[in-house]
């Protein structure tokens, strides 16, 4: 998939600017489908040159123009034969971290510790973060009230997968904390560890 598609989902929200797409990228769509917003701004511009969004401009005050973007019908029935196809492949992981805990016998516990502590920070942070979003998503609705009632579940049913993502990473990072100290502590008799 390239990112044309998390584009055009993204403006399925409705027009946007590109630092407002940013924005959400950064927020909702960065848990499965992150972009820089160099990357946005010239997809946006293909998007454009291709018929699928278009452009409008919108003159600001003591600010420079704004550009917003939003979908046209070419790029929604696009957008809707992407989302009926048939995916390629299952979920693959690429992750430098886990390379690293792949080959940590022998490398310094501390220094692996603190690789650890610190993939389980960015996890926390990034599921406070989504959290957040969640809430406001919710806006005083129970999650029954917002899957049964919102116009699109689409973005609350992703969220709630990165929240999941997230609070794994988490749970995992306390494992292997715990598999650390387990390991560097003494043993007693019988090979249980002493304190």
């Amino acid at each position: 998939m390239s990112l044309k598609y998390a584009v055009l989902a993204a403006l399925l929200e409705g027009e946007a600017s590109g630092y407002e797409l940013s924005k959400v990228f950064d927020v909702s769509l960065a848990n499965f489908w992150p972009a820089t917003p160099q990357q946005l701004y010239r997809e946006l511009e293909r998007l454009a040159g291709d018929g699928l969004i278009e452009a409008r401009t919108v003159p600001q005050e003591r600010r420079p123009t704004k550009r917003l973007f939003s979908l046209t019908e070419a790029g929604r029935e696009q957008l809707g034969v992407f989302a009926a196809a048939p995916t390629r492949r299952p979920t693959a992981i690429r992750d430098e971290f886990l390379i690293k805990m792949q080959t940590m016998d022998g490398v310094d516990p501390a220094a692996v510790r603190a690789l650890v502590e610190e993939r389980r920070a960015w996890a926390l942070g990034k599921l406070a973060r989504y959290e957040r979003v969640r809430e406001r998503l919710l806006d005083g609705r129970t999650e029954e009230e917002h899957l049964r009632d919102a116009d699109r579940v689409g973005p609350y049913l992703t969220l709630a997968a990165g929240i999941t993502f997230e609070r794994e990473n988490a749970r995992w990072c306390e494992r292997v904390l715990a598999v650390l100290d387990e390991r560097r502590a003494p043993a007693g008799p019988a090979g249980q560890p002493l304190g």
